[in-house]
Formats: C-alpha cells, sequence, structure tokens
C-alpha cells in the first residue's frame, strides 16, 4: 500500500524504509547508568544526611523560598554536570541537597554555580554533629 511517509515526506510502500525515520535506542549513557550504582546511592544518602534533608537554598531563604525548612522532594545536585566532569560525581565538594524546584534553576543556570559551590563550601565546614548553621 502506497501511503505518504512521516519522515520523508514522500509516497512509497508502507513497508519501505527510507532511511529517515528515527531509530529507538535502548542505550542509556554513561551518566544515567551512573544513576543507579549503589556507589551513588550511597553517596546521595550521604550528602542529604551531611544537608540535614533539608534544600540548602530554601534553608537560605534564596531564590523565592516558600518554605525555609523544606524536606521534601529532595535529591542531590552535582555542580558540576556529571557530562562536564565524570569524574566528580562522587566529590562531596561538587554535591549539595536541593528540592526539585531549586534542582531545576540550579540545572538551567538561574541559580549560578558560583553560589551552590559556596553553600556546598559552607556545608563542607559544618558536617552533622558538628558546629553546623544556627537555625
Amino acid at each position: 500500500m502506497l501511503k505518504s511517509c512521516q519522515y520523508c515526506h514522500k509516497i512509497h510502500d508502507s513497508k519501505f524504509d527510507c532511511g529517515m525515520k528515527p531509530q529507538k535506542s535502548n542505550r542509556r549513557s554513561e551518566q544515567d547508568r551512573f544513576r543507579y550504582t549503589s556507589a551513588w546511592q550511597q553517596k546521595r544518602d550521604e550528602i542529604k544526611e551531611r544537608d540535614r534533608y533539608l534544600c540548602q537554598i530554601c534553608l537560605r531563604n534564596l531564590y523565592d523560598t516558600v518554605r525555609q525548612f523544606n524536606s521534601e522532594q529532595l535529591s542531590v545536585h552535582h555542580a558540576n554536570k556529571l557530562n562536564e566532569n565524570y569524574e566528580q560525581r562522587l566529590d562531596n565538594d561538587n554535591l549539595l541537597t536541593l528540592c526539585e524546584r531549586h534542582h531545576k534553576m540550579a540545572d538551567d543556570g538561574t541559580i549560578p554555580k558560583e553560589l551552590i559551590l559556596s553553600v556546598i563550601q559552607e556545608q563542607q565546614k559544618h558536617p552533622p554533629g558538628g558546629a553546623g548553621l544556627v537555625f
């Protein structure tokens, strides 16, 4: 049966492969595979504990914080992105706990990388159980 191809916009048999159809890839990137490793899951939990299970941007009332002590929808952000500096993927001085909203802002550059790195540096100086941030 002849049909208009949605990929090359020519008319040919519906079973004909014109070569323009995108190929599906089930291959995950190295960064995606990393997120499923036990090393990452342990490090992620360690960083959340270091940051007292609080978004560190909300805690500092930065970037339109709605709730200062936000412990919901947390994830760990890489200041230097995995695809830019994979070697730092497990470095404490590259990781920070953020809520979903602030994580998106950090990823798109609304929150400057320099600020993220300075907050990480603060957190590294004040580990849990030590003389941490005063609430």
